[in-house]
């Protein structure tokens, strides 16, 4: 971990932190902009198969997750702290994480509550159920098993989807709402869908998202393992590599889709991840640039923090009304008024809220203040 580039201060990898604060800002522009019906296609979530750029977003923050826990905990156990004493600290961030997602699900609902339309899954739940199981594997495994059981889980969970009939139907459908994993959250998963009969962030589709995590861990074992900073470049970029290539040829038969998060999307993703990490090393780590850098650092130090900040905010830069309107439709209806395109208000917006939300950031960051949620 030393062979890295390090905030001396705070013992944190910057490569690490400036790729995360990036993929969290970028959460941050696609989830908030100025007007939901005027986006840019590369901003909005492929509809059903396929990728754009904003499907690449939650993929490449559980990747980091994973890289994250590899570096944290072998550390730990290189200190001589045996696994099972973290095992309590483990549950009790991941209920942490989990309870704050459910806490934000219940907010949203505000004022007009009612129990039967809580959600029980999402951004962060889906984060802390990766983290909580990755940990536990992370903890208890190698790195070999880690990518065995990586593999076997990929290949079941195609097996599954592609060759068990969907109920009520007699035949494999992987249509949207009409296919197995929105069959068993139909059937199991309590409370409201985000699609009312399915949820991208369903209970069958968390597996292969834990995989994710897993991709991660072994790109963390990379960097560990490997001392010299260029040849941790260049494992990383031809692990991610391979995995990008094998995850298009897997979408021949199993198409990339994030909604189903299908085995071929989980490479496809975490090699593009992978690469992204070895292009920060290179850039920050070997040519020193840091300085233009700072923005992803300062906002992947308290990544989490933020996101949740951002969520709590957009009540006030959403949705209260002030003289007929919100702050984002009035800013949106003034600018469209004198002639600017749509989308392009829309998206100036959101880089507006990217940036209050920096503020917080910027000041969590000059304190030294990370916080572990």
């Amino acid at each position: 971990m030393n062979e890295t580039t390090m905030n001396e201060s705070s013992g944190r990898l910057i490569s690490l932190d400036a790729f995360r604060g990036i993929t969290i800002a970028a959460m941050i522009l696609v989830n908030f902009p100025g007007k939901s019906d005027h986006v840019f296609s590369t901003l909005q979530h492929t509809h059903w198969n396929g990728i754009t750029s904003t499907d690449l977003i939650a993929p490449f923050f559980l990747f980091i997750v994973g890289v994250a826990i590899s570096f944290a905990y072998t550390k730990r156990i290189d200190a001589g702290v045996s696994p099972s004493t973290m095992y309590s600290k483990l549950i009790f961030r991941s209920l942490k994480i989990f309870g704050i997602g459910m806490f934000l699900n219940i907010l949203g609902l505000l004022p007009d509550f009612n129990f039967a339309d809580i959600r029980y899954t999402g951004t962060l739940h889906r984060i802390a159920i990766v983290f909580l199981v990755c940990g536990f594997i992370f903890l208890n495994t190698r790195w070999k098993t880690q990518a065995i059981i990586g593999a076997a889980t990929l290949i079941l969970y195609w097996l599954a989807m592609t060759l068990i009939p969907t109920p009520g139907y007699s035949k494999v459908m992987l249509e949207p709402g009409i296919n197995l994993a929105a069959w068993i959250d139909n059937k199991f998963l309590p409370g409201k869908m985000w699609q009312g009969t399915w949820d991208p962030e369903g209970i069958l589709s968390t597996l292969p998202s834990i995989v994710t995590g897993i991709t991660g861990m072994l790109a963390g074992t990379i960097l560990l393992k490997i001392k010299s900073q260029e040849y941790k470049v260049i494992y990383l970029f031809t692990f991610g590599f391979a995995s990008t290539i094998f995850g298009v040829i897997w979408s021949w038969v199993f198409p990339l889709n994030e909604n189903l998060w299908t085995s071929s999307f989980v490479l496809f993703t975490s090699g593009l991840a992978s690469m992204t990490l070895a292009a920060s090393i290179f850039v920050i780590d070997i040519l020193q640039y840091q300085k233009n850098t700072q923005f992803g650092v300062i906002y992947g130090s308290n990544a989490i923090t933020i996101y949740v900040l951002a969520e709590l905010f957009a009540s006030f830069f959403y949705g209260i009304k002030i003289a007929g309107g919100s702050l984002n439709d009035h800013f949106f209806n003034f600018f469209t008024s004198i002639g600017g395109a749509p989308k392009f208000v829309s998206m100036v917006y959101a880089l507006i809220y990217v940036g209050i939300n920096f503020i917080p950031a910027y000041i969590l960051y000059k304190k030294k203040i990370f916080i572990k949620l």
